[in-house]
């Protein structure tokens, strides 16, 4: 008899030596239950002075209460680095490619295996089918018409096909091969293969263990590369805040070392070039600067010269004062220029902090009080330590109101006066040139005293900061030079 081969390869989940039952769809309807009336509400208290308010209008109490803010506006933002971004992401495209093919592997596995048992069972079938119609006997555990026989199986002997199927069990799968024999009956038999699919879980096994050593090896690299990338932009980061600061000769391309072409280079290269760019024309503003500051000291010397060749009286003592004011603004713009070209070198000497400034504020404000809580020997240049005072004093007493105070503590030099205090700009921004804190600029002075006095500060490698003090305090404006001790 000529028979035919074919696989039913729907896998169903019975209990072993049960038939495969058909996929019932579940009754989807369900009984609902139905709630409870809800209780009337009960009648509320009215008042005629409460109801007398429209929808339009809202109370004092409503109009207090503040509105409540989005739960995304109240959290904090979560700071996270490039490293470990690149880090996540290396991580979560190993492991996904891992599953992917772990998954692939495994599939094509047991796919392979379940041929094969198919096959096998095939062959076993057909030898006891042979050996029955030969003799008449059941061989290698073959059964005639098992009644545990699956029915998809059942059905497709019943039509006169040789079929195998697969039942599956808690175990491993048991593979079903059936044939028809003469007299309408049918040769069945069945195995677990269970030696055969404990490979399956060893291969698994093997490739979770795999799946896991890609990917902490992957994120062990994305950590090595992420922060190596990130050290190099931070580098980058601090030598442009250097750049920001004042050091023209830092390079950025120096800082973040190496000879990486990638992008962190092109960025260090556009940074280099940017800050050469503008600390050319930095230069080249100071340059013009002085230039016209030098050349004007010629004539504003014969202006003097003439001033004092003007007869006695009030139209020659305004030509004397004028001529003074514009004398004092060359010879500031010409320092100015000069610790703007960072050429300036301080002459280092001892001196006693306290006794120092006492003699330097008599002569420059007399009506100033100097109050010296502890001396000290400091190296400085005696000079410019006097030129930084005297504009400090100056800058008090001009824009502050009296009393003025001058405190000595240790290599710290207060100056503070009680007046409306330093501008909110000079606060945030520094002092800058020509900025008199008159909005109109119909105040006195140019504003380059407080420039000078931190450009001078600058070559003696101090410190010098402005603040206000509190109100509750008497308010002022507070300047506070920290000289390097001895």
């Amino acid at each position: 008899m000529l028979t035919k081969k074919v696989r039913d390869d729907t896998e169903s989940a019975p209990p072993s030596g049960a038939d495969a039952p058909a996929r019932v769809p579940r009754d989807s309807a369900t009984g609902a239950g139905s709630s409870a009336p809800k209780s009337a509400p009960k009648a509320a208290r009215t008042d005629a002075r409460a109801n007398a308010r429209t929808d339009g209008e809202i109370t004092s109490r409503e109009a207090a209460r503040p509105a409540p803010q989005p739960l995304l506006a109240r959290v904090r933002p979560v700071k996270i680095g490039l490293r470990w971004k690149l880090s996540a992401a290396i991580a979560a495209v190993s492991a996904l490619v891992a599953i992917m093919l772990s998954l692939v592997v495994h599939n094509a596995a047991r796919a392979s295996m379940i041929d094969n048992s198919r096959d096998v069972q095939n062959e076993r079938v057909q030898f006891a089918e042979r050996i029955y119609e030969s003799t008449g006997r059941l061989t290698i555990n073959a059964r005639l018409d098992d009644p545990a026989l699956p029915a998809p199986l059942k059905h497709l002997a019943q039509k006169g096909k040789r079929a195998t199927y697969v039942q599956q069990t808690s175990h491993s799968p048991v593979i079903w091969a059936a044939t028809p024999v003469p007299g309408g009956r049918i040769i069945s038999l069945h195995a677990g293969f269970a030696d055969t699919f404990s490979v399956l879980t060893d291969l698994d096994q093997a490739l979770t263990a795999g799946s896991a050593a890609v990917v902490g090896g992957s994120t062990a690299l994305g950590v090595l590369i992420g922060g190596r990338l990130s050290r190099r932009l931070r580098k980058a980061a601090e030598a442009a805040g250097r750049v920001a600061d004042g050091e023209t000769d830092v390079r950025v391309r120096d800082a973040i070392g190496g000879r990486v072409r990638d992008e962190t280079d092109e960025l260090a290269r556009a940074i280099d070039a940017m800050a050469d760019a503008l600390a050319g024309r930095l230069e080249a503003e100071r340059r013009v600067t002085a230039d016209i500051a030098h050349e004007l000291r010629t004539p504003v010397t014969g202006l003097v010269t003439a001033a004092e060749l003007l007869p006695p009286g009030r139209p020659s003592e305004l030509v004397h004062d004028r001529v003074a004011v514009l004398r004092t603004l060359i010879e500031d713009v010409l320092e100015v220029s000069r610790l703007d070209g960072a050429a300036e070198h301080a002459d280092l000497q001892d001196v006693a902090l306290g006794e120092f400034v006492r003699r330097r504020v008599v002569v420059a404000s007399p009506s100033a009080h100097v109050a010296i809580r502890g001396d000290a020997v400091v190296r400085t240049d005696p000079r410019r330590l006097e030129r930084v005072l005297a504009n400090l004093l100056a800058n008090a007493v001009r824009h502050g109101k009296p009393p003025i105070e001058v405190t000595v503590d240790g290599p710290s030099v207060q100056v503070r006066d009680y007046g409306p205090g330093f501008p909110d700009d000079l606060l945030r921004d520094g002092p800058s040139r020509f900025r008199t804190g008159s909005a109109d600029r119909a105040g006195s002075g140019h504003g380059l005293g407080l420039t000078i006095a931190v450009g001078q500060t600058r070559v003696l490698g101090a410190r010098l900061t402005f603040r206000n003090a509190p109100p509750q305090d008497g308010g002022g404006a507070i300047a506070e030079l920290v000289l390097p001790g001895e």
